[in-house]
């Protein structure tokens, strides 16, 4: 013990230094690989097919679509994933893991099959030509793409409400409780302010999933221009014509978006940890 100096670093030898020094250089091997193909994408687009998205009004109209409808879909993903996640969070009950594990299920569907299980519903059984009889019509119409957005995306918000409850001290709960505040007060006053980094966060991630969505609506709503066309499938439809540049230009505008979400989440997240 007489050779320990305080404060030095632990020597973790040359196994330690070649662990590290292989798990940066895979790290840098995936970010690199991420970035060039971003920049490769970048560099095949012209000014022409920048121009043509800038300017072209059913790019336009796609952009509108896209924009109302996930927000939209945010707004009724919150409205279930605040008493969603509160529930998951604070309450024992039995099947919990089963709905845990449900309200998961949207994340790991594959697109198509969601599209596919939603027109089948909608077509196909007793409950669902009701609903379309009785004047919501949900099948190749607008409506139908936040339908599509909330079953793909609204997990995430259920998910960051409930992320954000787990992370509330319940002894502060406790405390309202003890001040005579019914439990609706302290979830009003207490707990949901503290939960709000949480809850933002996933109608973040909902919002970016639900404005890229693109495989449930080729199958449930189509994709006509003007009615049901949303900048994904005005991806698919110009790469379809052989516009492969003025396609590549409108899925770099998807990919900022994300990345612009992606970094609200990151300053959220050091906002919570830092305090600033």
């Amino acid at each position: 013990m007489s050779g320990f100096v305080q404060g030095a670093r632990p020597v973790g030898g040359m196994t330690g230094y070649a662990m590290r020094t292989t798990f940066q250089v895979l790290c840098l091997v995936f970010v690199g690989f991420v970035v060039l193909l971003l920049v490769g994408d970048a560099l095949y687009v012209d000014g022409r097919a920048v121009q043509t998205v800038l300017t072209a009004p059913y790019v336009r109209s796609a952009l509108w679509m896209s924009t109302w409808t996930s927000l939209v879909t945010v707004a009724i993903s919150l409205a279930f994933a605040v008493p969603t996640g509160y529930v998951l969070s604070r309450c024992r009950f039995p099947g919990r893991s089963c709905v845990d594990a449900v309200v998961d299920l949207p994340i790991v569907f594959p697109p198509l099959v969601a599209g596919l299980t939603l027109l089948v519903f909608f077509t196909q059984t007793g409950v669902g030509r009701w609903i379309e009889n009785a004047g919501f019509r949900f099948v190749f119409q607008p409506k139908g793409i936040v339908l599509c957005q909330f079953l793909i995306a609204a997990s995430y918000a259920v998910r960051g409400a409930k992320v954000g409850f787990d992370g509330v001290d319940r002894r502060l709960e406790h405390v309202g409780l003890t001040l005579g505040h019914s439990e609706w007060s302290v979830f009003r006053r207490v707990t949901l302010p503290l939960a709000r980094n949480g809850i933002i966060a996933g109608a973040i991630m909902t919002w970016a999933r639900a404005f890229g969505t693109f495989g449930p609506l080729l199958i449930f709503v189509g994709s006509f221009r003007g009615r049901t066309e949303v900048l994904s499938t005005t991806i698919f439809l110009e790469q379809s014509v052989g516009r492969l540049d003025v396609a590549l230009v409108i899925a770099l505008l998807l990919i900022g978006i994300a990345l612009v979400a992606l970094v609200g989440i990151r300053l959220l997240d050091q906002r919570a940890t830092t305090g600033y």
